[in-house]
């Protein structure tokens, strides 16, 4: 790791607190999402596996985690068999120089453990520090387990105030799309969002928020 002067610890120590304040109120009042806001603000969706966390900082003293993905479908957006990106926040304080870093993965984001297979919904990286967040925060990291989907929200609200137009939906699709708080079938939803992104739904207004 990287070690930095004094000065420049100080600086993003101050920056940090700043950081975490403006993040902890964000995370605080994120809007609930839909699935029709998840694939409308992502730059990227893939299903995979976490291969490797880390963590550390920037050249700016700014701390990350670091998740790279084995991935197995790239719905939108990544290109190839792995997918990396950073996300605000280490994932345990630590010591540097003398100073105490406490800025950890803030409430309401998603942690991530290694072997956990995933689908995740990744807003585009930001402009200045090239950090990615979920789309929703936690709602836009579904853990895939025994053969179901659920992001730590327990997907409330996930197909709230949304609907899809499209006459030949699968029965598990249909019954999906009209459960509530619950973990959903995997396969069916994957084919769901792989569909709406391929053949354009949201743009052609075949699935859409409701009025």
């Amino acid at each position: 790791m990287k070690l930095f002067t004094t000065n420049t610890l100080r600086r993003g120590l101050m920056a940090l607190a700043l950081t975490c304040v403006c993040q902890g109120v964000f995370a605080a009042s994120v809007m609930q999402q839909n699935l029709v806001d998840l694939i409308e603000e992502s730059d990227t969706i893939v299903v995979g596996t976490v291969s490797k966390v880390t963590d550390g900082f920037t050249d700016k003293g700014v701390p990350f985690t670091e998740v790279t993905l084995k991935v197995s479908d790239n719905i939108l957006g990544a290109k190839g068999d792995t997918y990396t990106f950073r996300q605000f926040g280490l994932t345990q304080s630590r010591e540097v120089n003398g100073l105490t870093y406490l800025g950890t993965t803030p409430d309401g984001w998603p942690n991530w453990i290694e072997s956990e297979r995933v689908v995740v919904f990744l807003n585009a990286p930001a402009r200045l520090t090239g950090l990615q967040t979920t789309v929703g925060l936690n709602q836009g990291k579904l853990r895939w387990a025994d053969g179901r989907l659920a992001n730590s929200e327990n997907n409330v609200g996930l197909f709230k105030n949304m609907s899809v137009n499209a006459n030949d939906l699968s029965k598990d699709q249909q019954a999906m799309l009209k459960g509530e708080g619950k973990a959903v079938a995997a396969q069916p939803f994957v084919s769901l969002v792989r569909r709406a992104v391929d053949e354009s739904w949201i743009a052609k207004g075949v699935m859409r928020h409701a009025n």
